[in-house]
């Protein structure tokens, strides 16, 4: 695909940041888009490798040396139906996605994969660029009515493809608007919400009814998902955050990463906070307790707030610089990775747990200690850390079974998701489907996109009998 010998005359050219003493100055996307002159030039590269195990990688099945090979023609729209062939929302997975697909690329065997991310992200831009993104209503509708419970990336793909089917679908969300974690949780420096709302506004023209600052089981009996609906689908998330269980824990100043998070976003959207303390960074010593993307996002939105420093705690030890491809390729490698947020000025430890936190009245210190190679705690390697607001971005446990879940008295799996298989995605209750981090646990964007397609195809043929949805 692609050039023949593209990989040997082109060197890799991914995007580019503004600087980090400009970006923290504003919250809006930093990453320089690729030309299209380069999108051409990078999809060169990408091999006639024989068995594209970036397919390995990708959970939404793109078939990415195919639309290499029509970026590299110049063929920009037919790479564009072929991206959305496979994958409801390209431009979202193309800024937020750590693509796996190009840690599974032939190419880095040697550290050099193809650029698929940003490519990807060229193609979905340049069509809506270009007006080739349009509804897509279904020709003739089924009288079937399906309730989709959560508006983030699992149900707005499940949404968009049983509308497509010609099903009527309503979508219930909890929040103001839709998006879930990808307009309350991701910052609008990695991805601003015009990108959510362009999807939302051509799904509604394909006939998906969206009910916002709505909770199932409060605003609308439990029952009605069965007596009004011929199917619902749980695409609820994984809310439950994992707390930190030291002394101290309740001191005002220490919140959760999801507390601090949406806040931001909704002043930025100019959408009311509620009833709830404000939490801003500003002039403050910030800790972020966690290592992920949620920490990472913390960081950034903490600098961008004004903190005086950010320091970041993780558990586990510091991972290796380079991996041994040998071992871990075409798999996702577990590698010391900086995030942009990470560049922006934080101070990073690994092997450190916190013991306690400390303060009067609220908190202003981490009494910590080093681990050893076991996770045991190493005698003598106590420190404090100075704390005027900390974060804990631990991860999630499992959905929050109050409420909706134990009302409809769903089996659970060992860890404490809605249980449902991959295959039909059917959970105890035979007109209730379930996808996304509510069935799966906490994951990816693409993970959820994947597993509202599948839940859509399902779903389909359990109403009509046959689907010609794609799986």
């Amino acid at each position: 695909m692609g050039k023949i010998t593209g990989f040997l005359e082109i060197d890799r050219q991914d995007r580019s940041y503004e600087p980090a003493s400009d970006r923290v100055r504003h919250y809006k996307e930093f990453v320089i888009p690729a030309s299209d002159a380069e999108a051409v030039r990078q999809a060169a590269r990408c091999m006639d490798c024989g068995i594209p195990y970036c397919h390995t990688g990708c959970p939404v099945n793109n078939q990415i040396p195919d639309w290499n090979d029509l970026i590299y023609r110049a063929d920009w729209s037919d790479a564009a139906r072929n991206l959305h062939s496979t994958n409801n929302f390209p431009e979202v997975t193309g800024r937020i996605c750590p693509a796996p697909c190009e840690a599974a690329c032939t190419l880095n065997i040697i550290d050099e994969p193809v650029t698929i991310k940003t490519i990807e992200c060229a193609i979905a831009d340049k069509a809506f660029k270009e007006g080739w993104i349009t509804p897509l209503p279904p020709e003739t509708k089924t009288g079937k009515r399906v309730a989709i419970v959560g508006g983030g990336p699992a149900g707005l793909a499940a949404a968009q493809q049983l509308a497509r089917a010609g099903h009527d679908v309503h979508v219930y969300e909890k929040h103001a608007h839709p998006g879930g974690l990808l307009r309350y949780g991701i910052p609008d420096f990695k991805m601003e919400k015009y990108i959510i709302e362009r999807r939302v506004t051509q799904m509604e023209a394909e006939g998906v009814t969206f009910h916002c600052n709505v909770n199932v089981g409060e605003d609308v009996p439990i029952e009605t998902l069965e007596s009004d609906y011929d199917a619902a689908l749980l695409t609820g998330g994984s809310e439950h955050p994992r707390d930190l269980a030291v002394p101290g824990r309740e001191l005002p100043g220490v919140h959760f990463a999801m507390d601090f998070l949406p806040q931001q976003n909704r002043r930025i959207a100019n959408e009311p906070l509620g009833d709830v303390e404000p939490i801003l960074a500003e002039g403050k010593n910030v800790v972020v307790i966690g290592g992920g993307d949620t920490g990472s996002d913390c960081i950034g939105t903490s600098f961008r707030q004004g903190a005086i420093s950010v320091t970041q705690l993780e558990i586990m030890p510091e991972p290796p610089e380079q991996e041994d491809k040998a071992l871990t390729w075409p798999h996702w490698p577990l590698k010391f990775r900086t995030s942009s947020s990470q560049a922006e000025g934080a101070s990073r430890d690994f092997s450190v747990a916190t013991s306690r936190l400390l303060g009067d009245g609220k908190v202003e210190q981490l009494e910590c200690i080093r681990l050893d190679a076991q996770m045991q705690p190493i005698s003598g390697s106590e420190f404090t850390i100075p704390a005027d607001l900390v974060f804990l971005a631990m991860g999630f446990l499992h959905p929050v079974r109050k409420g909706m879940i134990e009302m409809l008295g769903l089996d659970l799996d060992k860890r404490g998701n809605v249980k449902a298989n991959e295959l039909d995605y059917q959970t105890s209750r035979a007109k209730i489907f379930s996808a996304g981090d509510m069935r799966r646990g906490q994951s990816l964007v693409v993970w959820a996109i994947r597993e509202g397609r599948q839940a859509a195809r399902s779903i389909d043929e359990f109403l009509m009998g046959r689907t010609d949805l794609p799986r």
